[in-house]
């Protein structure tokens, strides 16, 4: 059994090359919102989910894209707007968010 409930994976990958990459648009500070986020919300989440860092996902030419496990549901995100959304519905009240899943 997973110590974790969810596992939260942002692609905070940075392209050398110039090619299209999640942290272009603010992977990196977004995945730190979310981990602040849950800590705000205390013992609800703050147990049960983890925020992660991965590499690249490559789904760059979707991206920013994070996946939550263990129901492997992939998200595409706009802002931190976004993110609660997604925090609140699916990692709070085990809802997908179909308008920006992929």
């Amino acid at each position: 059994m997973s110590y974790f409930d969810h596992h939260v994976f942002f692609c905070t990958n940075q392209r050398k090359n110039g090619e299209a990459c999640c942290n272009d648009h603010g992977a990196e500070g977004v995945r730190a919102y979310a981990k602040n986020r849950v800590k705000q919300l205390g013992d609800q989440l703050r147990a049960r989910v983890r925020i992660n860092t991965a590499g690249c996902l490559d789904r760059c030419e979707l991206g920013p894209v994070l996946v939550i496990y263990p129901e492997a549901v992939w998200y595409r995100y706009v802002d931190t707007d976004d993110i609660d959304e997604i925090i609140d519905q699916h990692l709070v009240h085990g809802r997908i968010v179909e308008r920006l899943k992929i």
